[in-house]
């Protein structure tokens, strides 16, 4: 066989192949069930959730200030003169009580000025006596020279019974005794005494020093109470009591004073005891005023300029929930979600906003499952997935 009969045998073939392949496809294809498209279903949103717990609810008004004491004076002199001693308390933080003495001028002026005004006092003592006796004398001439029936019953002059005289040396004699008072007083506040119990904020004087009446010689705060001052605003006054300011006769609303000081924690108890007169005209938020009794009395104490949290005491909500914030919607919403992961949307009502966390007074029952994570796109009646809930 030529070779070129075997080629053309070759091409034959291959062709064949081929035809009967491209049949036996298009008899495959036709005779084959048409394939459908399947949408896979979207799966329904995964959301955080927390579990609501409803119960009575304390009302809590949180501020922070400064504590302040209760009072404070400036130590001042009532006369001049040196200062011979000083208390060992009068140094600045010195701790002192009342009646103790703090410091004292010398005196031997003042002792003077006792014994002279002693002086005029017994002067005028001895000359009220010689006046008194002059006009007994005077009275008695004028009735034994005038002891006729013509002048009975009738009066004896003035000039004659001294009587100006009289009154001129009882004058002198107390003006000579309010001296001698004066002359002691002075004397007596030579010797400057603490008027409470209290500490040493500044001291300006020392031993040697020559101090004039008038002049500011320390600064003393007293220990007995401290107070706070919170700048709060106006709603917030509605759930606790401050005297003289909201509606009753209450004693003022309790309140947690909680410090940070030489390492330790520390709670102390007060109480509101009033609000300052008037509202600030820039930030419209009012002044009220906490009081703590004896700041010093514990170790470390309740120091004068530190700045503290307090934690005001309100109103109970008998049936209140607490949620985060970011569980609250626009318009006072909130979704809640039930066994099926049905979302529904709630009205709420809100008592009071703390940090970040909401006091919701009514609108949620105890149990009930809320979402406190955003959705992109969220309807009332969609199906979600929960989360593990949060407590």
């Amino acid at each position: 066989m030529s070779r070129k009969r075997k080629t053309i045998i070759h091409i034959t073939v291959s062709a064949a192949l081929v035809i009967t392949g491209v049949i036996v496809m298009i008899a495959l294809t036709a005779s084959s069930p048409e394939l459908q498209k399947i949408k896979p279903s979207a799966p329904a949103p995964m959301v955080q959730v927390i579990k609501i717990k409803t119960g009575p609810k304390p009302i809590i008004i949180r501020g922070e200030g400064t504590v302040r004491p209760l009072k404070e004076i400036d130590l001042v002199t009532q006369v001049g003169g040196k200062i011979v001693h000083t208390s060992p308390s009068l140094v600045n933080g010195g701790k002192f009580s009342k009646g103790d003495s703090l410091l004292s001028i010398n005196p031997i002026d003042y002792e003077l000025a006792v014994t002279l005004a002693k002086a005029k006092v017994r002067n005028s003592e001895s000359n009220l006596k010689i006046v008194q006796e002059e006009a007994l004398v005077a009275r008695e001439e004028w009735r034994a020279h005038y002891s006729d029936i013509s002048h009975t019953g009738k009066e004896i002059p003035p000039l004659v019974a001294k009587e100006p005289q009289l009154a001129a040396a009882r004058s002198s004699l107390d003006a000579d005794r309010a001296d001698l008072k004066k002359a002691f007083l002075n004397l007596e506040r030579t010797v400057l005494k603490a008027p409470f119990n209290g500490r040493v904020s500044r001291k300006s004087v020392d031993i040697g020093q020559y101090v004039t009446p008038g002049q500011p010689l320390a600064r003393l705060f007293s220990t007995e109470a401290a107070q706070i001052a919170l700048h709060l605003e106006d709603k917030d006054l509605f759930w606790f009591d401050v005297p003289g300011f909201t509606p009753g006769a209450g004693s003022g609303s309790p309140a947690t004073v909680h410090a940070g000081i030489a390492g330790h924690e520390l709670v102390f108890s007060g109480r509101v005891v009033r609000a300052e007169g008037e509202l600030d005209e820039r930030t419209r938020m009012i002044t009220v005023i906490v009081e703590i009794d004896k700041p010093y009395a514990t170790k470390p104490p309740l120091a004068i300029g530190l700045f503290v949290t307090v934690d005001i005491m309100g109103r109970v909500l008998p049936d209140a929930a607490v949620i985060p914030r970011a569980a609250l919607r626009q318009g006072n919403i909130v979704w809640t979600v039930n066994d099926q992961g049905i979302l529904s949307f709630r009205t709420v009502r809100v008592a009071l906003y703390q940090g970040e966390e909401i006091v919701i007074e009514s609108g949620l029952r105890d149990g009930e499952i809320v979402v406190f994570s955003s959705l992109k796109t969220a309807t009332d009646g969609m199906t979600v997935r929960r989360a593990v809930e949060k407590d």
